[in-house]
């Protein structure tokens, strides 16, 4: 890397700690304002009224407002699994690269690789406040064993013990992955040999299934769970889609801001632009066809234990949500990328990027929400403190990361491929 493009990196790292710091002080003083003023107001309200809502699980405070732990911790809850998410398409992407020898993802590929690594321990440290807060925010916590029926349907893997336990394994198996995949990938940066690429297949062979069970246990458990009544078979594959969807987006922004630096000059063509394009338009449909799947077989069966999820999220102002959702992750990028120049026009692509990232997040938000806020869609400062903070930090731990290794693979047998060069076999060579 240049060292204009280093200095750039230590200034934006030292902003962005310098912003994360500000603004959770700031959120944790304008709630602290918030919660006092609401004190003072509802001074006056009834015994009665509070022993009433204590006894449906402390969910509510006086005159039926969260409380403040609930708040902060659904918030924070959907920021994490906002993030998580980009770390898990993430190391997808670097899984699939392997599988399929995919040159025209190198040039992507050492982006995809340092996101990937955030997953442990960055991400499992980011975890802990959800960890403390279970209790505030899962419901079941606070249900006696064996007196209810869905949750003993689901016995022993909804109980407190596996909950902190699965937790922990999944961030082990994404840290081995991850971990594995990029650090051999540095070391053929440095001897160029091809055992290194063997290696590579072997982690994503065995990875792509434990990816598989890993990514749909931290769906069911971090956000499923929310509901344990629910049942639905799809659910974390439509946290996948829309996980690699807005991946997808997001690396085609990075590969197109540091070809712009020089960083990626000589790799990133334009043909690189155009396949990243075509695999974000897979996506939507994909993400479409799957969301629709366990639409449509909940509907059509009508059992009570799975439609009763759709019903809270067609109350209120989260009926809107899900039309937005409709129509801004499948429906608008679909018809709009349906052109081969459109994905090739990079303003417009870098525009796409950032509607992906406003659409997966109230996806994110039609998921969560409506369990603490049953009337409609809440947005607050805890919700734009957490996400903030949080992004901060994984973009200030990807810089750092970024900064301190070649911008893509040096001596990956598929860089000239990528950058367009035709390379001799070395069997031709010898016959002349």
């Amino acid at each position: 890397m240049t060292s204009h493009a280093s200095h750039f990196f230590s200034s934006l790292r030292g902003r962005l700690a310098a912003l994360a710091v500000v603004l959770f002080v700031a959120g944790l003083l304008g709630h602290a304002a918030f919660a006092a003023e609401h004190a003072k107001t509802e001074a006056k309200v009834e015994h009665k009224a509070e022993a009433a809502h204590e006894g449906h699980g402390h969910t509510h405070g006086p005159a039926g407002h969260p409380t403040l732990a609930k708040q902060f911790g659904y918030a924070y809850l959907t920021a994490y699994m906002f993030c998580l998410s980009l770390c898990l398409g993430a190391l997808f992407l670097v899984i699939l690269n392997h599988l399929f020898d995919a040159q025209w993802m190198l040039p992507i590929r050492r982006f995809l690789e340092h996101i990937a690594c955030l997953l442990f321990p960055t991400m499992f440290v980011l975890w802990i406040p959800i960890g403390l807060l279970a209790p505030e925010i899962y419901p079941w916590f606070s249900i006696p064993e064996h007196t209810d029926h869905a949750l003993d349907a689901k016995y022993p893997l909804f109980t407190k013990n596996a909950f902190y336990g699965v937790s922990c394994v999944l961030f082990l198996v994404w840290g081995f992955i991850a971990h594995g995949l990029r650090s051999a990938s540095l070391a053929q940066d440095k001897d160029g040999a091809a055992v290194h690429t063997r290696t590579m297949r072997k982690y994503a062979a065995a990875g792509i299934f434990l990816f598989a069970f890993s990514l749909t246990g931290a769906a069911i458990f971090w956000m499923k769970g929310l509901q344990h009544q629910f049942f639905s078979t799809m659910y974390g594959v439509v946290y996948f889609a829309g996980s690699v969807w807005v991946t997808v987006i997001t690396t085609y922004w990075l590969m197109l801001y540091f070809k712009n630096r020089g960083e990626l000059k000589d790799v990133a063509r334009e043909v690189s632009f155009h396949d990243c394009g075509k695999l974000f338009f897979a996506f939507t449909v994909f993400y479409a066809n799957i969301h629709f799947s366990q639409y449509f077989l909940i509907w059509n069966g009508g059992m009570p234990e799975e439609t009763f999820w759709y019903v809270a999220r067609e109350k209120g102002s989260w009926w809107w949500v899900g039309q937005l959702t409709i129509f801004g992750h499948f429906w608008m990028p679909f018809l709009l990328l349906l052109p081969i120049h459109r994905k090739l026009n990079l303003g417009f692509m870098s525009t796409m990027a950032g509607w992906a990232w406003v659409c997966h997040y109230l996806d994110l938000q039609f998921n969560i929400g409506p369990v603490l806020y049953p009337d409609g869609l809440s947005l607050g400062i805890f919700d734009l403190l957490s996400l903030a903070a949080l992004l901060s930090v994984l973009i200030f731990m990807f810089t750092r990361s970024f900064n301190a290794h070649p911008p893509y693979p040096q001596r990956d047998p598929r860089v000239a491929e990528s950058m367009g060069v035709y390379v001799e076999p070395a069997s031709s060579k010898a016959a002349h």
